[in-house]
């Protein structure tokens, strides 16, 4: 699997993982939301897992730009809540970061 797929694939897991727990503590959900909460987080580490790259932090580092980018899709999508442009211009830069971890040369 390619980067390109792990990561989106991964950040769509950690945030619904995530949100089971928000829903369970937050919004008043039953705990039974918790299940599928852990079962996507674990798929998430699973396919974080499979970028192709020999270090671990530089994925983690890179992956942090598509999680923000993410997290607002998700807000707007999931939570109806249109990003303002202060999100917009802060998953740019990150996105932008991102980018040059993955695409930046290395000696």
């Amino acid at each position: 699997m390619t980067g390109y797929l792990a990561y989106p694939l991964a950040a769509l897991c950690e945030i619904a993982g995530c949100f089971a727990f928000w829903a369970w503590w937050r919004l008043d959900r039953t705990p039974a939301w918790i299940v599928p909460g852990l079962a996507v987080l674990a798929l998430f580490a699973w396919l974080l897992a499979q970028v192709p790259t020999d270090e671990a932090g530089r994925a983690y580092a890179a992956y942090g730009g598509v999680y923000v980018a993410a997290s607002l899709l998700w807000l707007w999508v999931v939570e109806g809540t249109t990003p303002d442009r202060w999100d917009v211009a802060g998953g740019a830069v990150v996105l932008a970061g991102a980018a040059i971890i993955l695409f930046g040369p290395r000696g």
